[in-house]
């Protein structure tokens, strides 16, 4: 059995990796425009193969939003399974656990004959910060 090569940490990817310390989802372009902002000369298309390797090797997050975007933040569950409550506004998430939805799919799964499923859940709203602003 052979072993998968490791992604290399390279220059632009650590400055990418530090960026998404800073937390909510963002847009490959807005992860961009804030390396730019800081002084980074990384192009677009680094940071979106950087993203979505970083995302195949679950340590970054990405959402689907309901225009198609693919939003990205550093994964704080680590590669364990979970879920998201996101902020439509500002982005800000957080990981949310959801055990009772976990054996529901089990059960939904074993009734059709199905086994290895993979599921994703998002629950998106305005968090208390956003709504308070807007009021």
């Amino acid at each position: 059995m052979t072993e998968e090569p490791k992604t290399r940490m390279t220059k632009q990817r650590a400055a990418i990796v530090e960026a998404l310390a800073r937390g909510a989802f963002r847009s490959a372009q807005d992860w961009h425009d804030l390396l730019r902002h800081d002084g980074s000369s990384i192009g677009l298309a680094t940071v979106y193969r950087a993203l979505q390797a970083l995302a195949d090797a679950g340590d970054v997050d990405a959402v689907l939003t309901e225009s198609g975007e693919t939003l990205y933040r550093r994964c704080d569950a680590g590669a364990s399974h979970h879920h998201h409550l996101r902020c439509r506004e500002c982005g800000a998430a957080e990981d949310i656990d959801i055990p009772t939805f976990e054996a529901w799919a089990a059960d939904v799964a074993a009734q059709h004959g199905y086994a290895r499923i993979e599921h994703t859940v998002e629950l998106t709203g305005v968090c208390n910060r956003c709504a308070q602003r807007s009021q």
